[in-house]
């Protein structure tokens, strides 16, 4: 069942409910000598000096009136006069005219004109709006968004830079014309587009950027009252459950006054890299993969407006979904089958859709230059609630974004290993993993498919503190989903685990930040920024983008820790009771790196150590030291000898892997690139780029487990590299009949 969507007009009244503005972070006030002479426009002698400057005056009037931040002297104006690189979508006269008599026909103002404002914090709120929304300031970052790079971009994929309201634009598009839409609501002219100045980019558009100020908790509890259908049952079960107070939730306003009163300062220049900028915010956001209203009306064949949450109870029971779970009436609990069957649905991160899933440097594909995904992109979240794993799968070999999709991949094993067809190029197959266990489809393997341009009642909708997403059908935690999860590797980037680091777009691989340093952020140990880390005094914890560094990590990015480190993190659950390995990617390419205890378990309290202390410093064929490079001790004796291995048939390769896994080590997976383009080496082929298996032992999914890293050596300078972990059952490295592929 498809569900295909239209493009929405947001409700332009709903940017009113911003009388507590998101603004950017503090800005200097704009050195206004620092004006180029006019040889060529600026975005604003543009608007007021160009031949089609009859058109904003308008615009250029609320450029005037409004200040960059609540903490600038500096009007927008002034800004957009000065050095930059700037992004103007410039909304004409006839757009400011447009959206104010939306608020008239809304009874916000008393007449469709700027007379209408009975208040003067009314009237600045809708200033700030028009202008905010509209400038995309890049001069930290370097990007300028010309009509080349939006009209790249997929729809509902969200450009980079925020804006100067501190939102993220996206582009939609109308299919077989050159109509492009800013947030669904503002049409690029046809034009007045891509207008070039000394300064940047500027694009006539056709209606106001306002987007929506609703809340998650604002939205559910209007389709109820209003008896709107699209993801009606949906609000009725997350109220029934009471979460809708965590939903409205949207920034953290004790980070906020520590930030303004300077009580949480930069961490200090890196001793490699750059000053750790603070975050300036600390927002909460949630992303719900909702069954459409549609699709229960099919399985229930009631209405809408008639479904009870009694009535989900029931069909979730007839179908033998979460046998374990109470079936009374207190939705409240974690126990019970309404909130499992919901929370399942639930993230703790506001995903965009180019977010769900972050294509950057696995094989056959390079962010900068490929303009086809290649194999297989997968992330595994925490969902609320009761804490489970939800499997999130693109790839080239099929359209869309998938949840819990298990196809068997040709990776060299199993039915597609050497004594059969011998493929291993890791591209599907076009066949599945066998289903196990209680399924609500026979081929629920085949995944569940999000809709993103989702047209009728059930939209993809993009709220201030989170999205929905509607899915092809219903969406359960099973047996089968459980043991299918516990039958793979399971590998999750270092940055994917914090939900903090994907609400306050830290996770930022594909760009530069556009304030403060451009490729690092810090986290104080004092204040702590990650509800699941927690940091000792002498902790400096470093985020790096890895943006267009070509380094030898999985998606580029890397915590990078320094100082007598200590920190203790919260690990996501495993799928399935059992004996399980966790793995630790290292790139071991530097004499920076650092030495540390490991201790794990599911105590925070009392965590024991995990083996002797891990070096990061050893590489397979040189160990790299600060007193200079060491020969391995692993009987490698130069690169070549090592990298000669990926020829040998895959029965020597497991020898060698076996030997390897004696000592605690593994070879660095073949899944990613190591440096720059497709044609540069794999993961396996780098002497430098290893997995250390941290632990083994027999963990439980309704167990909560803790890691820490402890700092061993006496130089507070060397470094704690964190790029990933892999979270491996028994079954899979250890199966006979398929053994752990090279991937």
């Amino acid at each position: 069942m498809k569900y295909i969507n239209k493009l929405h007009q947001l409700s332009l009244a709903i940017a009113l409910a911003v009388m507590g503005v998101f603004v950017n972070a503090c800005k200097e006030d704009i050195d206004t000598s620092a004006r180029f002479t006019l040889t060529e426009y600026t975005v604003l002698t543009y608007l007021t000096q160009s031949p089609d400057s009859a058109d904003y005056t308008e615009y250029v009037k609320l450029l005037n009136k409004v200040h960059v931040s609540d903490f600038s002297e500096s009007t927008v104006a002034q800004l957009l006069s000065a050095r930059g690189k700037f992004t103007c979508f410039a909304p004409t006269n006839k757009a400011i005219y447009d959206y104010l008599d939306t608020l008239y026909t809304k009874g916000i103002i008393t007449q469709p004109s700027w007379q209408g404002f009975t208040s003067e914090e009314v009237l600045d709120s809708v200033c700030k709006v028009i202008v905010l929304n509209s400038i995309i300031d890049g001069s930290n970052s370097g990007d300028i968004y010309e009509m080349g790079d939006i009209s790249s971009l997929n729809d509902y994929d969200e450009i980079n830079t925020s804006n100067l309201y501190d939102r993220k634009l996206y582009k939609t598009s109308v299919s077989q014309t050159d109509s492009i839409w800013m947030n669904g609501m503002a049409l690029i002219d046809l034009k007045n587009r891509d207008i070039e100045t000394i300064n940047g980019r500027v694009h006539a558009v056709h209606g106001v950027i306002a987007p929506s100020n609703d809340t998650m908790a604002d939205i559910f509890r209007q389709w109820i009252a209003e008896g709107k259908k699209g993801y009606l049952v949906t609000a009725k079960l997350i109220l029934a459950c009471g979460i809708e107070d965590t939903l409205s939730r949207t920034r953290d306003d004790v980070w906020e006054n520590l930030y303004l009163n300077k009580l949480v300062e930069d961490l200090p220049q890196h001793p490699t890299e750059q000053i750790g900028t603070v975050p300036r915010h600390r927002k909460y956001g949630f992303t719900i993969f909702a069954e459409p209203d549609a699709l229960w009306e099919s399985e229930l064949g009631k209405d809408a407006t008639e479904i009870t949450v009694d009535d989900v109870k029931q069909y979730l029971i007839g179908k033998g979904a979460y046998p374990d779970a109470s079936t009374d009436n207190d939705y409240k609990s974690s126990d019970n089958i309404i909130n499992q069957f919901l929370t399942y649905h639930i993230l703790p991160e506001k995903l965009s859709r180019d977010r769900l899933v972050i294509h950057y440097n696995e094989l056959g594909y390079y962010w900068k230059t490929s303009t086809q995904y290649s194999i297989p992109v997968y992330e595994y979240y925490t969902t609320m609630g009761k804490r489970r794993l939800l499997k999130v799968f693109e790839s080239g070999d099929r359209e869309g974004i998938y949840l819990n999709c298990f196809p068997i991949l040709r990776n060299g094993r199993g039915k597609y290993g050497p004594e059969e067809l011998n493929i291993n190029d890791y591209h599907e197959s076009g066949e599945y993993r066998e289903v196990t266990g209680f399924a609500m489809y026979n081929d629920e393997n085949v995944g569940n498919r999000i809709f993103i341009d989702a047209e009728g009642d059930a939209r993809h909708e993009s709220l201030i503190n989170g999205t929905i997403y509607p899915i092809e059908r219903m969406l359960v935690y099973t047996e089968n989903v459980q043991r299918r999860l516990a039958g793979e590797r399971i590998r999750i980037d270092m940055a994917a685990m914090f939900p903090e680091m994907i609400n306050n777009d830290i996770r930022r691989p594909l760009g530069y930040y556009s304030e403060g340093s451009n490729q690092t952020r810090g986290f104080p140990w004092k204040y702590s920024y990650f509800d699941d880390v927690t940091m000792q005094q002498g902790t400096l914890f470093y985020y790096f983008t890895g943006h267009d560094r070509g380094w030898s990590n999985y998606q580029m990015d890397e915590f990078n820790i320094i100082g007598k480190y200590e920190f203790t993190m919260k690990l996501p659950p495993v799928p399935a009771k059992g004996h399980y390995e966790i793995r630790f990617g290292v790139s071991s390419g530097s004499s920076w790196r650092s030495m540390c205890q490991v201790y794990f378990g599911d105590d925070i309290s009392y965590l024991p150590a995990a083996g002797i202390p891990m070096d990061l410093r050893i590489g397979f064929v040189r160990h790299r030291f600060a007193s200079g490079d060491q020969k391995s001790n692993f009987g490698y004796t130069n690169d070549n000898d090592y990298s000669s291995e990926t020829t040998l048939p895959l029965d020597e390769q497991d020898e060698i892997t076996k030997n390897l896994r004696a000592r605690g080590f593994m070879k660095g997976p073949k899944y990613f690139h190591i440096g720059n383009g497709t044609s540069a080496q794999n993961g396996q082929q780098g002497e430098w780029v290893t997995r250390r298996i941290m632990v083994s032992a027999d963990l439980d999914p309704d167990k909560t487990y803790y890691i820490r890293f402890k700092n061993v050596l006496n130089n507070e300078t060397s470094q704690f590299f964190m790029d990933y972990f892999e979270f491996v059952s028994k079954d899979v490295y250890d199966n006979p009949e398929e053994p752990e592929d090279i991937w």
